[in-house]
């Protein structure tokens, strides 16, 4: 019964994710990552002695600890993954910042040399 509960929700996290795709609210790159995770979680609750036998081979006491193992791993390698993204997104923004910056200034420069030229004009009709 329990691995039947884990093989609809590792179904349900694939329709979900397949379902956010579609509606372009998940990019391509990380959906990727959230298809894995689900195909993964389905061949595992399809056949729960893989993990039994992983364990085994890695040496690892009970088999729920190298499950654990294995989603602190995933979610440390999600949080940096996350933590590059942003780093890379924030210097993208410090970029389009300064660009616009210079550009303001630019245009308060042509308005303001501009402006006596329109003074000037109006004043010598």
């Amino acid at each position: 019964m329990t691995n039947l509960a884990a093989l609809l929700l590792a179904l349900a996290i694939v329709a979900f994710v397949l379902e956010m795709l579609r509606r372009k609210k998940l990019r391509e790159k990380y959906a990727i990552l959230w298809l894995l995770i689900g195909a993964l979680t389905v061949i595992l609750a399809a056949f729960p002695n893989l993990l039994n036998i992983a364990s085994e081979l890695l040496g690892v006491q009970l088999p729920s600890n190298l499950l654990f193992i294995m989603s602190i791993l995933l979610l440390l390698g999600v949080c940096l993954h996350l933590s590059w993204e942003l780093s890379i997104l924030e210097d993208e923004t410090r970029t389009l910042a300064e660009e616009v910056a210079i550009l303001r200034a630019q245009i308060e420069a042509i308005t303001q040399n501009e402006t006596p030229a329109t003074t000037q004009k109006r004043d010598g009709d």
